[in-house]
């Protein structure tokens, strides 16, 4: 009998955000989430103190699950975080930074616990009403009947993520490509309801990066290259017919499903099992198939058969590529191998091909018709790069998807977060004898939170500075700036050249103040739209004003949260 143990009682923290160690934890994440913002931002290598893989990254997607905290309080705000991430797959780590920034300002201001959850909330409803209004001024409408916009979308995810170590003729072909394969998976003559295609992805380590492309169609792993020359004798038919099985057909008694299995003595139940994968193939062949695909193993007898008659075998293919081939094949796939396979199972290639990446040797699956899936070939120089770079790429078609819902995106490189900040002053400013009243609180209290608000915003953008320079905002726009900490004050309009989205210029006239002070609140004055001048940085309009919601409404709920209670038994 074992012995028993008296359970310990839960350990009850009260007003969490009073604890100096909690407190601590925060600041120390933010600080580390802030380091990795941005294109010029420093990666981090996350290694569990019992051994295993070293993940080396700065994307939110990739870190935030490789931080481990036994903090409740952490683990909340983390969870929160990659539940946006999840949905929207970009501005993580703007979400983050901006809801420990909120945390941080409400409890350095003093303000009471539900008067910085209201201001907070009113603020939000300031932000995402100006937002979405028309004239919003760091709003910009994207035209897809231009690419230029797309790519620069396409651009800004991938060149902020630096752990893909991209140069700028590298970064800007993987943006060309990104956008190429998203524009291939959206069908152009469809009727009624319009489904999305797919990209698969292949990733091809040890070459470099320009040899990455973008093929429409379905790329296969061959296993058996001693079959590769038949592929050039089947150009002459028109439409090739083809199978695909979804279970597997090595022979195995398992694969004939569960229940009682009975044999007669004496019987050959491989003999039995063979003689019934060689009648499958008979049909095949009868029905003139050239391509016999299987999810999983074929028994080597029938794939012997099925290439003695020419036809070209696939196994292995595995359950990622089952829904791109039947899309793109329009084959239905077979769960059995003891029934006659009806006709409406096979499906149609208009071609096969094989090209060569490395040491891959891929089966060029060319559609029928036009068909929304297409293949891209990722290349780089090792593993860890090579890894990043495919979640990079990943997170960069759903960011162009998000585009077909919501045809626009924010100006990047800081300049929404600045132009949002001194909006959020004005327009507080002028509606403060309303305001006051309606959310109970004295003009002092609302001031302060104001304040708060903006100076997150702020922090978020000045976190895009890595090297010890000074974070600005010009008085007129109110669009971010940088300049390097060895430059003189008189010198600061020919250091400062281009705001951080690109659309402004410095001018001698121009005043600037630097970001978290104290500076005469003003309306931003709106851009000209010349056509001409395009921003190089662009953010993804849907995913940033979720993650705008999610940062401030977790900001709320830390601020509310009165108990942690943990089980430590």
């Amino acid at each position: 009998m074992s012995r028993l143990v008296k359970k310990t009682p839960s350990l009850c923290t009260d007003l969490p955000l009073d604890n100096s160690d909690i407190c601590n934890k925060l600041h120390l994440l933010r600080q580390l989430l802030r380091s990795c913002f941005g294109p010029t931002a420093r990666l981090k290598q996350v290694h569990n103190n019992i051994g295993g893989h070293v993940v080396t990254t700065s994307t939110s997607s990739v870190l935030l699950p490789a931080i481990s905290s036994s903090q409740p309080f952490i683990n909340l705000i983390k969870t929160s975080i990659l539940n946006h991430v999840s949905r929207f797959s970009d501005c993580g780590l703007f979400a983050a930074i901006l809801c420990l920034s909120l945390i941080e300002q409400a409890k350095q201001s003093g303000l009471r616990g539900n008067v910085a959850i209201g201001m907070n909330k009113h603020l939000l409803g300031l932000c995402t009403n100006y937002l979405q209004r028309e004239d919003c001024g760091c709003k910009v409408k994207l035209d897809f009947c231009s690419s230029q916009n797309l790519i620069t979308l396409a651009r800004s995810v991938i060149s902020s993520k630096p752990a893909c170590v991209l140069t700028e003729p590298e970064a800007l072909h993987i943006s060309k490509l990104a956008v190429q394969a998203f524009l291939l998976t959206v069908p152009c003559n469809s009727q009624g309801i319009v489904s999305l295609g797919k990209i698969v992805t292949v990733s091809v380590e040890g070459h470099a990066v320009l040899n990455s492309a973008v093929f429409p169609g379905l790329l296969v792993d061959m296993h058996d290259v001693f079959c590769l020359n038949k592929v050039d004798h089947l150009h002459s038919s028109p439409l090739l017919s083809m199978v695909l099985f979804s279970v597997s057909l090595a022979g195995d008694l398992s694969e004939l499903g569960d229940g009682v299995i009975e044999v007669h003595p004496g019987v050959d139940i491989d003999s039995q099992i063979l003689d019934q994968l060689l009648e499958l193939g008979k049909q095949v062949v009868r029905d003139e198939v050239k391509l016999f695909v299987c999810q999983q193993v074929i028994h080597p007898v029938l794939q012997q058969y099925l290439r003695s008659h020419g036809i070209i075998v696939i196994e292995r293919l595995g359950i990622t590529l089952m829904e791109p081939l039947t899309q793109l094949t329009g084959a239905q796939p077979v769960a059995t191998m003891h029934t006659t396979i009806p006709a409406k199972a096979y499906g149609k290639v208009r071609d096969l091909s094989i090209r060569q990446f490395g040491s891959k040797t891929m089966l060029h699956l060319h559609p029928p018709v036009e068909s929304a899936i297409c293949s891209m070939i990722l290349c780089h120089r090792n593993e860890t790069m090579l890894s990043e770079l495919k979640v990079v790429c990943q997170k960069t078609e759903h960011v162009l998807r998000l585009t077909l819902r919501e045809p626009s995106a924010l100006l990047g490189g800081g300049c929404s977060e600045a132009h949002l900040a001194a909006y959020v002053r004005h327009k507080s400013m002028n509606e403060i004898t309303e305001a006051v009243p309606a959310l109970g609180c004295s003009q002092t209290e609302y001031l302060l939170g104001v304040e708060g608000f903006c100076r997150s915003l702020e922090s978020v953008a000045a976190a895009l500075e890595h090297d010890g320079g000074n974070a600005l905002m010009d008085l007129t726009h109110a669009h971010y700036w940088t300049h390097r900490p060895d430059v003189m004050t008189e010198n600061m309009e020919e250091s400062l050249g281009f705001c951080g989205c690109g659309l402004v210029e410095s001018s001698p006239n121009q005043k600037w103040t630097y970001l978290n002070t104290k500076y005469p609140e003003f309306s931003p004055a709106a851009l000209s739209r010349d056509v001409a001048v395009q921003p190089h940085v662009l953010d993804s309009f849907t995913a940033k004003l979720n993650a705008l919601q999610v940062a401030v409404e977790t900001a709320n709920l830390a601020l509310e949260v009165r108990y942690l209670i943990q089980d430590l038994n």
